[in-house]
């Protein structure tokens, strides 16, 4: 990422505050006009709490999570935001002091407590909303459940006994199975991938168990409507320092160049009989989408040279910037029979966080929305920008200077047939009066129609989505 020069006091780094208000659903302020078809709630997670008992976290993945939510119809929003109440949480507010190893922080006490470091899981990265019932993910346990309405924690579930490991906090819709997909890793001996299945009709099943050559870091996938599709970094879990708990986790992953990126394309047809290749080495966060064309597989990304990301991630909530190599947005062209890949860039600059409209997941598309930096600033992505895939064509969205937006999510209106036919919502928080918005934009013209304000700041979400009403 682009961090070569430290922003001024008083501005992103103030975003960075444990939350100071948990509510349920209570009415906000809106500037200018809600529409009248946009019904539903976007609900958001993300760290919310970045020290435990005046210790602080060792990277920004560690926070404790809080699911928020803004509750959108007739024309009026009401807004939420509640700590998930973790077993980790509650365990550490009973003892009166933090036990529990992170990401990116070591256990507390001395090198046998760090030896036998228990993690604990944060649920601070995604949501859920799924058979009715919503779910606050994080890649490295089992999901949290949370009650819809009022965002209280209902506790952790494996859907039965179907999860038995982890599950990764990037589920991927493929609408014409009628199902979304996840995975989870597995640590042992032999480090496995586990993938799952969640039927439409409510029904969740484990569909293969792939090994994997090392114990390695995967955040996220894409889905095709024939293919899942990994791309491995060559990232390699320093086992020895990890089993004497010498360092944190996401601090003990190396970077291994030489032994390639990993290809894995999992046809759903038959997912124990995967396809398998290397290429050259690339680390990835997010997928933006993928859909097949002919014998080839096209995928859509953000690409980075290396895991410098991770450092510079690591200190944002501490307000340090550590210098990163920039990421970019790029297109891969797989062909699995011939066992190969190709890339190309479609946009050169710092971005993340990539949507796209929910008509057009697993099918050839047009656009792209992301979060972007406009400038060098190294701190928290400051523009939203939709990227034409086709044609390179990028434009951003005036949100106003000191505004820095969360991952842009997209609603078609009601019946649309056309991306751009409906609105992005972003979570924004405004520097100069230190609150938060949800911003709601025309997908079209891009402008800004509507803000909907909390009366206090809300910390950096990651992830979300927006699950509409019942007839929205």
């Amino acid at each position: 990422m682009q961090a070569t020069a430290i922003p001024p006091p008083a501005d992103w780094r103030r975003a960075f505050r444990d939350l100071e208000r948990e509510h349920g659903f209570e009415p906000l302020e809106v500037e200018g006009t809600l529409p009248a078809d946009l019904r539903g709630t976007l609900y958001r997670n993300g760290p919310a709490l970045f020290s435990s008992f005046g210790e602080r976290y060792g990277h920004w993945f560690d926070g404790d999570g809080a699911v928020s939510a803004v509750r959108l119809e007739g024309g009026t929003a009401s807004g939420a935001v509640r700590l998930v109440e973790s077993e980790g949480l509650l365990e550490e507010r009973r003892a009166g002091r933090r036990l529990f190893a992170g990401y990116g922080t070591v256990a507390a006490g001395g090198p046998l407590a760090r030896i036998r470091g228990r993690q604990k899981n944060a649920a601070n990265t995604s949501v859920l909303s799924w058979n009715g019932a919503l779910y606050a993910l994080w890649e490295g346990g089992k999901p949290t459940r949370i009650d819809p309405d009022d965002l209280a924690t209902l506790g952790t579930t494996d859907f039965g006994g179907v999860i038995p490991g982890a599950f990764s906090a990037h589920p991927h819709r493929v609408p014409v199975r009628r199902a979304s997909y996840n995975f989870g890793l597995r640590f042992g001996r032999q480090m496995l991938l586990d993938l799952f299945e969640l039927a439409d009709s409510g029904q969740v099943r484990r569909i293969a168990t792939l090994p994997l050559p090392a114990a390695t870091m995967i955040h996220d996938f894409i889905a095709t409507e024939g293919h899942l599709i990994f791309f491995v970094s060559p990232l390699e879990l320093q086992l020895l320092r990890q089993l004497l708990g010498l360092g944190a986790y996401g601090y003990n992953l190396a970077w291994r160049p030489e032994a390639g990126t990993e290809v894995l394309v999992v046809p759903l047809a038959d997912p124990t009989r995967p396809i398998r290749f290397a290429c050259e080495p690339f680390f990835q966060f997010h997928f933006s989408n993928a859909f097949e064309r002919g014998g080839t597989i096209v995928v859509d990304f953000v690409r980075y040279p290396d895991f410098s990301v991770n450092e510079w991630l690591g200190h944002l909530p501490a307000g340090e910037v550590r210098p990163a190599a920039p990421p970019s947005f790029c297109r891969a062209f797989l062909d699995p029979r011939a066992r190969r890949v190709e890339f190309e860039t479609v946009l050169d600059q710092s971005c993340e966080f990539p949507r796209v409209a929910p008509s057009v997941l697993t099918r050839d598309y047009r656009y792209a929305w992301l979060a972007a930096h406009a400038g060098e600033t190294g701190g928290l992505w400051d523009e939203l920008v939709r990227l034409d895939v086709r044609t390179g064509e990028r434009r951003s969205v005036d949100l106003g200077p000191g505004r820095y937006p969360s991952e842009p999510v997209v609603v078609q209106r009601p019946g649309a047939a056309a991306e751009e036919d409906g609105w992005v919502l972003s979570l924004v928080y405004d520097a100069a009066v230190d609150r938060s918005h949800l911003a709601v934009i025309d997908a079209a013209g891009l402008e800004v129609i509507a803000r909907a304000w909390f009366d206090h700041p809300l910390p950096p979400t990651f992830h979300g989505g927006f699950a509409p009403l019942r007839g929205g």
